[in-house]
């Protein structure tokens, strides 16, 4: 498998973490685990809109298939939805004519069938509609990022802190985000401790430094939401 991330254009940074392109140089069951973002895919002459996950599940790539996507920040993918509440998708893989319309669904596949970049394209496409495509819910954003630290608050307190009820800041993340607050520090945790571990940091060290509690903590939690151990992921088995 060939796999490339880059930095999105400036205007996009608030909204996007990257654009990425992959290819599967041979036949591949490719295991998805959760992150907390929202990805829109071009995938083999589809456009298709993926996430928010709340587990892991494998995507199976014949040879050749291609895939180029835009990964929206957690909260942000909202803004593809069009008032839509994202917990409606989570776990879910939608067509993005489902979410835009035909017409416009379309027009976009024909500006992608013959991209070099389908990843810039698909880019421009939401930098044109970026107008039109409603605000992000400040509170929602800023909990997210919040939640995003080893040492995330509690929930009462992040609603404390910006002036909102506990059952006000779990419906707004769920909305924005498509899980409440404790599932997305979860996932999120999750997200830094596989960095860690893919840079063949100790297991017991990735726990601390990530934010669990102990390495069984680790273990447990990885196990129940990305179906791998850390030993498999510090080797690279995880298939």
């Amino acid at each position: 498998m060939s796999y490339a991330e880059r930095a999105p254009a400036r205007a996009l940074t608030r909204h996007v973490e990257c654009l990425w392109a992959q290819r599967a140089l041979g036949p591949l069951d490719q295991r998805v685990v959760p992150d907390g973002c929202v990805d829109l895919l071009w995938w083999d002459g589809s456009l298709q809109v993926a996430g928010p996950d709340t587990a892991w599940r494998t995507v199976s790539l014949t040879p050749g298939s291609s895939i180029a996507g835009i990964r929206f920040r957690p909260g942000a993918g909202s803004l593809l939805f069009g008032g839509v509440p994202l917990d409606e998708a989570r776990d879910q893989e939608l067509s993005l004519a489902d979410l835009w319309g035909g017409p416009a669904a379309r027009s976009l596949c024909t500006r992608l069938a013959d991209a070099p970049d389908p990843a810039r394209v698909l880019e421009q496409a939401f930098v044109d509609r970026l107008p039109d495509s409603g605000e992000l819910d400040p509170i929602a954003s800023a909990a997210a990022r919040a939640l995003n630290s080893p040492e995330a608050l509690p929930v009462a307190t992040l609603a404390d802190r910006f002036g909102v009820s506990p059952r006000q800041l779990r419906r707004r993340v769920t909305a924005a985000v498509g899980y409440g607050p404790k599932t997305l520090e979860g996932v999120l945790r999750l997200r830094r401790a596989l960095r860690l571990l893919e840079s063949g940091g100790p297991a017991a060290e990735v726990a601390a430094v990530a934010g669990y509690a102990d390495q069984p903590h680790l273990t447990r939690e990885m196990h129940r939401l990305a179906g791998v151990t850390p030993a498999s992921v510090v080797s690279g088995v995880t298939g």
